[in-house]
């Protein structure tokens, strides 16, 4: 895989930090009584992960939508209908309570790597994408397990 450049991996650590504090909360008693203190509890354990992973989700439909603007005819049809799916799932898979919605986020977060991949197969992508992308989705998902599972 291709080194990663600085600043990509830095905003992209940087994003992670409502997964890394919400199983922090989860993990650790006297900080989630710290969060809810100073924060609310929205902003805890899986409440936080389970609000931002649909937000990261339907991000994520935006930036693979720019990729497909790189290509034309069927490849870019092709790529606007996958780029949607993220935030659909989204949508529609983060209802019904907070275990079933964080194990739709972590199918989700899983999924939209299956389409990083494909979109960088199709060169649609930087040549560091998957790197990044394999990075930041293993951390987001291991987050989601500790919180909601």
């Amino acid at each position: 895989m291709t080194r990663i450049p600085t600043a990509p991996l830095i905003l992209g650590l940087a994003g992670l930090i409502p997964f890394v504090w919400g199983a922090a909360t989860t993990l650790n008693g006297t900080l989630a009584d710290w969060g809810i203190s100073a924060l609310g509890p929205r902003f805890i354990g899986p409440y936080v992960q389970l609000f931002y992973g649909s937000v990261i989700l339907s991000f994520m439909s935006g930036v693979l939508w720019g990729f497909a603007t790189k290509t034309s005819g069927s490849k870019a049809a092709m790529g606007y209908v996958l780029s949607v799916i993220p935030a659909l799932w989204a949508f529609f898979m983060t209802g019904g309570g907070p275990v079933s919605a964080g194990t739709n986020l972590i199918f989700g977060f899983l999924g939209l790597l299956v389409l990083d991949y494909a979109f960088w197969q199709w060169g649609l992508t930087p040549r560091w994408w998957m790197s990044l992308r394999l990075l930041l989705t293993t951390i987001a998902v291991i987050c989601l397990g500790v919180g909601v599972i």
